[in-house]
């Protein structure tokens, strides 16, 4: 399966932008990411953990992270990308909270 025009356009804008950053760089962002239609496939949503920051961008990055948990394989998925963000931090760690809760 290939990636969305809209994955493609929110990957080519880079991470999200701190909390620090201009209004116009934040909405930018939020519109970007309101495209995407989920659920996501697998390979999308290991695609759009390099979008994470280095903070919560006002919310931004929940919507991202609960947009990935959209995907089909996310209760299963190993994220290799990106791996020093917190925000990927957080989500491996509810992937594997959800495995353990399975058992």
């Amino acid at each position: 399966m290939s990636v969305r025009r809209e994955v493609e356009d929110l990957l080519g804008a880079g991470p999200l932008p701190s909390e620090d950053a201009s209004e116009e760089e934040i909405a930018e962002a939020q519109q970007l990411l309101e495209v995407i239609n989920a659920p996501v496939s697998d390979e999308e949503a290991q695609a759009l953990v390099a979008c994470f920051g280095s903070d919560d961008c006002y919310g931004l990055s929940w919507t991202l992270l609960h947009l990935i948990e959209t995907a089909s394989g996310a209760q299963n998925a190993r994220y290799s990308r990106n791996m020093e963000n917190p925000w990927v931090q957080l989500l491996t760690a509810r992937v594997e909270a959800a495995r353990i809760q399975r058992e």
